[in-house]
């Protein structure tokens, strides 16, 4: 099996660029052992940008992405930064990428594997066997929407202020991702908001309900304010299939669910535009939810999984290589079941490796499923 698509992989901050290298192993695997190969280009993001050229993206690199099949990302960021411009931020690359991609759909999974029903915080009856979506709108919202800013008022104080603003077309488009996603699974979808509070919130839920009704009628949908959706999360979360959301509240749900699974370790995510009618192309970003984790880059103790199952998104739903991705989720799985652990997911009967050796034994697994 032979590939012409294009990966560009941009390692980035922290623990970024050690979590990606150990994900490339996997891929020389892929293209060693069952000869999938891709063109790759490799570039500087997020704060490593800024220390070279002074920006936290360069136009080219951006340039590159676009036309690129996929783009695998590792992670920005760091203190070093906190002080710089707003705009030269390491975030500010990353923001810059999904905004110009117009990669609207964050998909956040949160999956327990069976060995670790023991490592999240929640008792294991309530997440064992753990499988939600949550899909978060990624371009629009509190993150981009204008007016916005800090300013000086005449008694001396400033306000800060920020929007939140929702078309019609922008809730539309995510509320069919989350109709085609809940198709493939349970044919459940809970839409978030406050719509209690907020009239953006009036807005989304107004939208989503006629589309449903227009639409997809034949999967259930359900409402659920967002405060009440984060205490459902670590009360019942098997409830829920797929969320779909708004960013902000995207935002903090997917971390609260990523910690039902035990680590941010274990947690992958897929950011996908809209396919293009005439080629059948779809930009798309695969990144780890963790982030830079700072405090513990360089020292090889960092959990590889979530990058390397981001991986294995990029391959369902950029390459539709669906064999070759569950091969990568179940040698992450008999991994697990073998007792390898990562500091961070550290059993009491576990074995702990570091980075690099979690990675070897997933490979031996590869191996071994492969034969």
């Amino acid at each position: 099996m032979t590939s012409n698509k294009k990966i560009m992989i941009l390692p980035g901050d922290g623990v970024g660029p050690e979590v990606v290298d150990e994900t490339k192993k996997v891929l020389d695997w892929f293209a060693k052992n069952q000869g999938l190969n891709f063109h790759i280009e490799e570039d500087l993001v997020g704060g490593a940008a800024y220390d070279k050229y002074g920006v936290p993206l360069k136009d080219e690199t951006l340039a590159d992405a676009v036309n690129a099949d996929a783009v695998l990302f590792g992670s920005v960021g760091g203190p070093q930064y906190d002080n710089i411009d707003f705009e030269k931020k390491p975030e500010r690359g990353l923001l810059k990428l999904r905004k110009e991609m117009d990669l609207f759909a964050n998909l956040r999974p949160a999956i327990v594997f069976p060995a670790l029903s023991n490592s999240s915080t929640l008792k294991p009856d309530v997440v064992s066997g753990l499988d939600i979506l949550i899909l978060r709108e990624l371009t629009g919202g509190i993150y981009f929407a204008e007016p916005r800013g800090i300013e000086n008022l005449d008694n001396g104080e400033k306000k800060g202020f920020d929007t939140n603003l929702y078309t019609t077309s922008e809730i539309e488009r995510i509320g069919r991702v989350a109709f085609d996603l809940a198709e493939l699974r349970n044919k459940k979808v809970t839409s978030v908001e406050k719509s209690n509070v907020m009239m953006s919130g009036v807005l989304w839920k107004e939208v989503m309900t006629n589309l449903h009704a227009v639409e997809r009628n034949n999967v259930e949908l359900t409402h659920m304010y967002a405060d009440n959706c984060a205490m459902q999360l670590v009360r019942n979360p098997k409830q829920f299939d797929v969320i779909v959301t708004d960013n902000l509240f995207g935002d903090i749900l997917s971390d609260c669910s990523a910690m039902l699974t035990g680590s941010l370790g274990m947690l992958p995510s897929a950011s996908l535009g809209n396919k293009d009618e005439k080629t059948g192309k779809r930009h798309a970003l695969y990144e780890p939810v963790h982030g830079s984790a700072p405090d513990i880059a360089g020292q090889g103790v960092v959990n590889p999984m979530a990058q390397i199952l981001s991986l294995s998104m990029l391959f369902k739903y950029s390459f539709e290589l669906n064999k070759e991705s569950e091969l990568i989720n179940q040698a992450v799985s008999n991994t697990l079941d073998q007792g390898y652990r990562t500091k961070d997911i550290l059993s009491s009967d576990g074995k702990i490796v570091g980075t690099k050796e979690i990675t070897k034994n997933i490979i031996r697994n590869l191996d071994e499923l492969s034969r």
